[in-house]
């Protein structure tokens, strides 16, 4: 069987572990080429005091225009941050081109938290992640962006099991097989991560609640459940793996007293996630 190739459309930044730099790590350990489309190159991520941007927007028609020439394929492809709304056409343009022949579509809505956006995200942009939506085969939103993809008011973040049913419902007629709320604060001790799949019944990954919120964290979660499920594992279970994992990586860091915004310690638990 040909190994199995994901194209990784998000910014590539040197330190802070965040992004593609922990993405390619992450599926290459799960024997999944990584191919890198980079949206922006950061030498550290924004929560540093100093930081170099370079805004890849103007190049990436190009970049990915060796691709088409190509004639390559992917068999599925996975979407970070996107700052501006002509980098969602070209991520539109790039599933148009390359979501064929069964390849799948994980999209991180990467909007905002605790009940608000990024400054970048204005009512326009807003509008074009809705239309996002409707190429994704599983989504990983959390409240803040579940909320905003579904017109639904934040309020005080609480809502019950029908309501996340409902916006999850909503989501899923746009086009989304699979959805994961990711790190709903459930209480002071546990972190819940809702997963709903068309037709099924929603299901419950509890994990403790570990010090503070870390860098990269979603980027971590997000390529760990799409290379379980590139390898064939259900989507619940591949959830239940990457909310597993991350808990390992942060009780480390807390132990270790790693900075937050320096991330995730990953690379030391990669073996955990390499299958036969």
């Amino acid at each position: 069987m040909p190994q199995k190739k994901i194209a990784l459309i998000n910014d590539v930044t040197g330190f802070g572990r965040c992004s593609i730099a922990v993405m390619a790590p992450i599926v290459s350990a799960m024997k999944i080429q990584a191919v890198t489309v980079p949206t922006a190159i950061l030498s550290t991520h924004t929560q540093f005091p100093e930081y170099y941007f370079d805004d890849y927007t103007p190049k990436m028609r190009q970049y990915i225009q060796t691709y088409k020439n190509l004639g390559m394929t992917f068999d599925a492809i996975a979407t970070g941050f996107l700052g501006s709304e002509e980098q969602v056409d070209i991520v539109i343009d790039f599933f148009k081109t390359f979501k064929k022949n069964g390849a799948f579509a994980l999209v991180d809505p990467v909007m905002g938290d605790y009940g608000k956006l990024y400054e970048t995200y204005t009512p326009t942009l807003c509008e074009k992640m809705k239309a996002l939506v409707h190429y994704a085969d599983i989504l990983t939103p959390n409240l803040t962006e579940l909320c905003t993809l579904t017109d639904v008011d934040y309020g005080t973040g609480e809502f019950s099991d029908i309501e996340l049913a409902e916006m999850c419902q909503k989501l899923t007629e746009q086009g989304p097989e699979h959805i994961v709320i990711t790190g709903i604060r459930y209480n002071s001790k546990q972190i819940m991560n809702y997963v709903y799949s068309k037709g099924e019944e929603p299901r419950i990954v509890m994990v403790d609640r570990i010090g503070g919120d870390r860098s990269g964290t979603g980027d971590v979660i997000s390529s760990i459940i799409a290379g379980m499920y590139m390898n064939g594992h259900d989507f619940y279970e591949s959830v239940k793996r990457a909310a597993e994992f991350v808990t390992k990586c942060i009780r480390y860091c807390e132990d270790n007293h790693v900075p937050t915004h320096w991330g995730l310690c990953f690379e030391m638990y990669l073996r955990d996630l390499m299958e036969d």
